[in-house]
């Protein structure tokens, strides 16, 4: 996959620094070079628009540093952990983010899992090369915390399968070209065991995309409906019914991807959270503003969250040493998914006090249509650290609440007994849901 055989070739961490230097100084624009050897991330966004980042996405793509620890196969470089950290040290200051995270996080878990050979040829390379966005198809407007209990059902059809149901709060799903979905296709079967994973086509008839949008004005999350989308069996992961044990590599990996730096609205407010505060802190005081840096108890906060951020960084670590030991994802995710939500709510709310009045109101005339969307027009100069304030009140709900985390936590982590369900093993038709 890659262009440059020596980054392929590499084996030594020497290797990898001197193969990754010579890429870098190849491939990277230089003014994105000078920003980032000057200023880092931050510098670098100045420098460079998102759009002009998607236009030269496919040179990182074909490099195999999108996902290095990968096969070659799938657009890796066959590396280990070790080396993957070495590169992506010399590569953190060009702030070069992987594009498609529900695809390089959520599909690839449930395709390394359970899929075929066959399948990840298909689909992981176009993901490493963001040629093919993804989203995923699982929560539903009655089956949110309690996804088993989701109704959406597939029907045989021919060599492949009916879809129809309606799916809610499916981040990116209006950019998306492929989705992984649940789906039931045994409802006399107990909930968790007549449900079938599948890979569907966002693109067909039969798939309508409707945009929620945030409080902030802009749109991640969406309602799906599907009435009758065609997905052919060959796009089945897993067995038939046995698609919940292919869903819990997904949701595993979806809390990993949501625990880790940036989650949530970290990055709209210009990078690693704490990093940010300080330097918005830094900012106040030198321009004599107040809740800077020369407020102890602006600073005190601010240490006391940069630590909670290194324990965090330090557990999806060992999250991802297992990962690479070979282990599946298990209810450690939840850990860092529950503390990262929680964390990342006190880092905006703090970067919301430190604006004081100017995060309750600010200048800027509304666009010539506000009437007609009066939202857009309420949040079009809206201060990025609001933004990322109001964005993060969903942290602690997407990837799997922080209370039915905790319950994974209290039960696989603790030991702790299994709530009492009086409907267990009862068939899905029999159980209520609301």
């Amino acid at each position: 996959m890659s262009e440059n055989p020596s980054l392929a070739e590499c084996r030594g961490e020497e290797e990898v620094r001197a193969a990754v230097t010579a890429w870098v100084a190849c491939e990277v624009p230089e003014a994105w070079r000078e920003a980032g050897e000057r200023g880092g991330p931050s510098l670098v966004r100045t420098v460079r628009t998102p759009q002009e980042y998607r236009a030269w996405y496919p040179a990182l793509a074909r490099s195999g540093l999108v996902v290095p620890q990968w096969p070659v196969e799938y657009g890796g470089l066959d590396w280990s952990r070790k080396l993957a950290q070495t590169a992506e040290r010399i590569l953190a200051p060009y702030h070069l983010p992987r594009l498609n995270p529900l695809g390089l996080n959520l599909t690839a878990s449930a395709l390394f899992a359970h899929g075929t050979h066959e399948q990840r040829l298909r689909y992981l390379p176009k993901i490493v090369s963001n040629d093919e966005v993804w989203c995923q198809l699982f929560s539903e407007p009655g089956a949110g915390s309690d996804l088993a209990s989701l109704a959406t059902r597939a029907e045989r059809d021919g060599d492949g399968w009916r879809i129809t149901g309606q799916k809610v709060w499916t981040t990116w799903a209006h950019l998306a070209d492929f989705g992984v979905l649940l789906a039931r296709t045994d409802p006399d079967a107990p909930k968790r065991k007549g449900i079938t994973y599948f890979l569907i086509d966002m693109r067909q008839p039969g798939v309508d995309v409707r945009p929620l949008p945030h409080i902030g004005g802009e749109v991640d999350f969406n309602e799906v409906f599907l009435d009758g989308a065609h997905v052919p069996d060959s796009q089945r992961i897993g067995e038939v019914d046995d698609g919940w044990r292919v869903a819990r590599a997904t949701l595993s990996g979806e809390r990993q991807m949501v625990s880790g730096s940036g989650s949530g609205g970290v990055d709209r407010i210009g990078g690693s959270g704490s990093r940010r505060l300080i330097n918005l802190a830094r900012e106040r005081a030198e321009q004599g503003l107040p809740h800077g840096w020369d407020d102890a108890g602006v600073r005190h906060e601010l240490v006391r969250l940069w630590c909670e951020e290194q324990i965090r960084g330090w557990t999806n670590m060992r999250v991802r040493a297992g990962l690479k030991a070979g282990l599946p994802p298990g209810p450690e995710s939840s850990v860092g998914k529950v503390h990262g939500s929680e964390l990342n709510q006190r880092m905006q709310a703090a970067a919301a006090r430190m604006l004081g009045l100017g995060a309750t109101a600010w200048e800027g005339a509304p666009s010539p249509d506000a009437a007609a969307d009066p939202l857009a027009a309420y949040a079009e100069h809206m201060p990025a650290e609001v933004r990322g304030m109001l964005r993060s009140r969903a942290n602690t709900i997407e990837g799997g609440t922080s209370e039915v985390n905790k319950n994974i936590l209290a039960e696989r982590v603790l030991g702790l007994p299994k709530e009492h369900d009086p409907w267990e093993g009862r068939p899905w038709r029999e159980v209520p849901r609301g």
